[in-house]
């Protein structure tokens, strides 16, 4: 949904800093994203990591749940709102623990779950189906802010 994605890009651009957050491999997914928005020039932190600063009211707070409620995320959720930071909510749910007190929330897929698909199990669908929503923004990103590769690889990582 191009115009969620204008919406979450929205968020993150008027964020002091960006933090993001998942568990398992929706953890995975919202790696993928912290990394190119750190290329795109942004102030983005994971959550969890020892180096990562305190959040605090002007900050952004991004969560990939499928359910909307991993118990494991949502003192991350309580500490954000308790500082004045935004929440956005990648979910499969409209309605969740998180999704009810976020200050934006993007469905991928639908409340109860995707259909069932050989080959493809426990959340597969909505991780990928997140990733690709994910890169899909970033593009949107680029194009907005006229970013070009040269200008991203000079932020990627040379630590390697």
């Amino acid at each position: 949904d191009k115009s969620k994605a204008g919406e979450l890009l929205k968020l993150v651009a008027e964020a002091g800093s960006t933090f993001i957050g998942g568990a398992g491999r929706s953890l995975l997914v919202s790696r993928f994203f912290a990394m190119r928005l750190v290329h795109s020039g942004y102030s983005v932190y994971m959550v969890g990591e020892v180096v990562t600063p305190a959040i605090k009211a002007g900050d952004l707070l991004i969560l990939v749940s499928g359910s909307g409620g991993t118990a494991t995320l949502l003192p991350f959720v309580k500490k954000a709102k308790e500082v004045g930071a935004k929440l956005a909510v990648i979910s499969m749910k409209k309605s969740s623990a998180m999704a009810d007190v976020a200050d934006l929330v993007v469905q991928i897929g639908q409340d109860d779950s995707f259909p069932l698909v050989k080959g493809m199990p426990m959340g597969s669908q909505f991780e990928l189906s997140t990733l690709v929503f994910l890169e899909g923004a970033i593009s949107e990103l680029i194009h907005a802010k006229g970013l070009t590769e040269e200008g991203m690889r000079a932020i990627h990582a040379n630590l390697e």
